[in-house]
């Protein structure tokens, strides 16, 4: 999917819905591009200095320079525009106060109080714009014993018990290969949004939405509690298996690793055909029951089979039966894939001399198709033609300026 430049594409659903976004590094971020694609205008508030934390994790001279932040920032900033505000100057809060007024969404994850340090609060707004959804985002939430506490995704795998289901039996816990606490956050965030924005317009009313990476983490894990709380299993780690179901797991290959997930018993049936293994296809494994009961002797004979085909004839092979597969592919390989590409998954935008890709959002509407417009901001790169759209004439921009309120330096725009 190449960047739209207004070519004939349909209204998009969130057309006219403005969004503040004070959220910063990764869950909110993430859903306020979401928002964006789905066309809300997303005015990115940022620190001055160096602002969004993001835009340096991991970041080379070169990304610095050809797109001025890191791929961790490239990946969740599209279709933004970065203003530069300091909140620690009462002219940067009295410009978001008036800003708040005449927009639809406010976001934040600031830790619980932060934004009522600087009047910036629901109650605060709310008096000003009882329309305004209102959304904050913390660690822990905003009550508890633990309210007070920062912390981030890895954290959270730890508090939610999350990494003690992960890895190997007789190894450490291990985190998830990427931010999976935060991304499934986002999603909670746009849902509660979308959600709000529709009360809205039935009610006339706005409201306050609240989540955070404890609830994500909760419900990620929600089958796990919920077995614990009926009869008192505590999960431990098992690799890539599964308690559920054998045989459901990562098996070697001549050439890497598939997983292979055969739950039911005619699926099974169909397996020990296409593996050409009728020994497989005996008493001791013949129901679900009694794969389960007799799991280690089972993976083993399988792993003796797959050992000596490649990934390609085990998914050929398998998947040509119905049975679930799928090579394990490095991150390269699964950017790759083509089949991404034929779904619409990628995005390509070109910045400068560069093109950038991106993953798209992660659903497709027929009606009112996401829309790319925007490359991800340099850092404040819209500070004037924001504060313009909202009222703000030269003159009064200066006096911001002159402020503090919008940095020592005048940002530049990305040529």
């Amino acid at each position: 999917m190449m960047q739209n430049e207004g070519n004939g594409l349909l209204q998009s659903v969130l057309s006219g819905i403005r969004v503040l976004d004070f959220s910063r590094i990764f869950a909110g971020p993430a859903a306020t591009q979401i928002l964006g694609d789905l066309g809300a205008d997303i005015i990115k508030i940022e620190e001055p200095g160096h602002g969004d934390d993001a835009r340096t994790f991991g970041v080379t001279p070169e990304a610095m320079r050809d797109f001025g932040a890191s791929p961790s920032f490239l990946a969740l900033n599209r279709n933004k525009r970065s203003m530069i505000l300091d909140l620690r100057q009462e002219a940067a809060r009295e410009a978001a106060r008036l800003m708040a007024t005449q927009c639809d969404v406010v976001i934040h994850n600031f830790r619980p109080g932060g934004m009522d340090k600087f009047g910036l609060g629901y109650e605060a707004l709310r008096a000003l714009n009882p329309r305004i959804v209102f959304c904050e985002f913390s660690a822990y939430g905003d009550r508890g014993p633990l309210s007070h506490l920062g912390a981030n995704d890895v954290a959270l795998q730890a508090h939610s018990g999350l990494m003690s289901i992960t890895g190997e039996a007789d190894r450490p816990p291990v985190r998830s290969g990427t931010a999976v606490i935060d991304l499934h956050a986002s999603m909670g965030l746009v849902s509660a949004i979308l959600a709000a924005l529709l009360h809205r317009e039935r009610t006339g009313e706005g409201q306050r939405v609240e989540t955070s990476l404890l609830r994500s983490g909760a419900h990620l894990m929600n089958y796990f509690y919920t077995e614990y709380w009926l009869d008192g299993t505590v999960r431990g780690r098992m690799g890539t298996a599964n308690h559920l179901s054998v045989p459901n797991q990562a098996f070697p290959a001549t050439d890497g690793s598939v997983i292979i997930i055969s739950p039911a018993d005619d699926m099974w049936r169909r397996l020990t055909v296409a593996l050409e293994a009728p020994q497989l296809d005996r008493a001791e494994f013949r129901t679900a029951f009694d794969r389960r009961k007799n799991r280690e002797t089972l993976i083993a004979e399988l792993t003796a089979i797959t050992s000596r085909m490649s990934c390609a004839e085990l998914v050929q092979r398998l998947g040509a039966a119905k049975v679930n597969v799928s090579k394990v592919n490095s991150v390269g390989e699964a950017a790759d894939d083509p089949q991404l590409a034929a779904i619409g998954a990628v995005v390509e935008q070109r910045m400068g001399e560069h093109v950038v890709k991106s993953v798209a959002a992660p659903f497709a509407m027929s009606a009112t198709p996401t829309q790319v417009t925007r490359t991800p901001p340099r850092h404040g790169e819209h500070t004037d033609e924001i504060l313009r759209e909202f009222g703000f004439n030269d003159e009064r921009i200066a006096a911001l300026r002159a402020a503090g309120a919008l940095g020592a330096v005048p940002p530049q725009a990305a040529e």
